[in-house]
């Protein structure tokens, strides 16, 4: 195995925004059980069954969002030898590898643990990239398993998942209870700190996101020693991208932040608020690792 560096920006990174999530998620909840009226008991039961499904069930949920399908050796022998490879110089348990059939070329990591961990990848991507740059972006997905950030990333979703779920419903359904000049006002209580509570979460699960894709991209550099096939194989994506139907793009953008790059339709607010950054920074970063390793 190539030597490893442990990413202190990341782990200082990932602890502060697991912190401030925490603390936004009691104000959220104090805000619950302080203006729920009937619904409170609703409320708190249907954010602990998020919580108990975002740890324990993330990697299906993931699948199943993306419509992507575990393959065996069998089915898949080329894909397999490769990740089993890769994982054996990055050190790693063999993860699960499954296959997405979609348009859109891109692969994502998710899973609570390197033990329970799944590598995917879309049919499309494996079509379009040479042996070398799908190995790179396999290794860049192994990465975000090795640095343990798949967990923080899904975790720290769910605050905002939850947030943006009440604030789409609440006005609608009410509050209950007779009172219904103060259910009102309750329900505009728990829409506004939603809003609130959904723009904070989504710009510190972004913030941590822009950087994680830039270690796992040092990651994958690492693990294959060449920080070029990685360069070339975003620089491919990123072009086929621009002739997918922006139907396709729609359907993929929930999952972005887990994506390689983020599915983004031309008109799509997204782009200005896009969980990566650029691929022309991605691209810069790899060449000066380039040069870097070359010494």
């Amino acid at each position: 195995m190539r030597k490893w560096y442990s990413d202190y920006g990341l782990q200082a990174r990932m602890l502060m925004t697991m912190f401030l999530l925490v603390v936004l998620y009691f104000i959220f909840l104090a805000v619950i059980l302080t203006f729920g009226g009937s619904m409170t008991n609703f409320l708190l039961i249907f954010m602990m069954l998020m919580v108990f499904a975002q740890f324990f069930f993330s990697d299906k949920l993931v699948l199943w969002s993306t419509g992507g399908r575990v393959v065996t050796e069998q089915e898949e022998p080329r894909l397999h030898e490769t990740v089993a490879r890769l994982c054996a110089i990055a050190d790693l348990p063999k993860p699960k590898i499954a296959i997405v059939d979609s348009n859109v070329p891109n692969a994502f990591a998710t899973g609570r643990s390197k033990s329970s961990a799944v590598v995917a990848v879309t049919t499309s991507l494996k079509q379009r990239l040479s042996q070398p740059e799908l190995e790179a972006v396999l290794a860049h997905e192994l990465s975000h398993v090795k640095n343990r950030d798949m967990l923080v990333i899904t975790i720290a979703s769910f605050l905002s998942t939850v947030a943006a779920l009440l604030a789409r419903n609440m006005l609608f359904f009410g509050m209950g209870g007779r009172d219904d000049r103060k259910n009102e006002g309750a329900g505009v209580i728990i829409f506004v700190v939603s809003i609130i509570v959904w723009i904070i979460s989504f710009l510190l699960i972004r913030a941590l996101s822009r950087y994680r894709e830039f270690a796992a991209d040092r990651g994958s550099a690492l693990i294959t020693g060449q920080p070029s096939h990685l360069a070339s194989a975003l620089m491919n994506i990123s072009g086929v991208m621009e002739h997918v139907p922006s139907r396709d793009l729609r359907e993929a953008e929930a999952m972005n932040a887990f994506y390689i790059i983020p599915a983004i339709s031309g008109d799509s607010i997204m782009n200005l608020l896009s969980t990566h950054p650029s691929v022309e920074a991605r691209i810069r970063a790899l060449r000066d690792m380039e040069q870097k390793m070359e010494f």
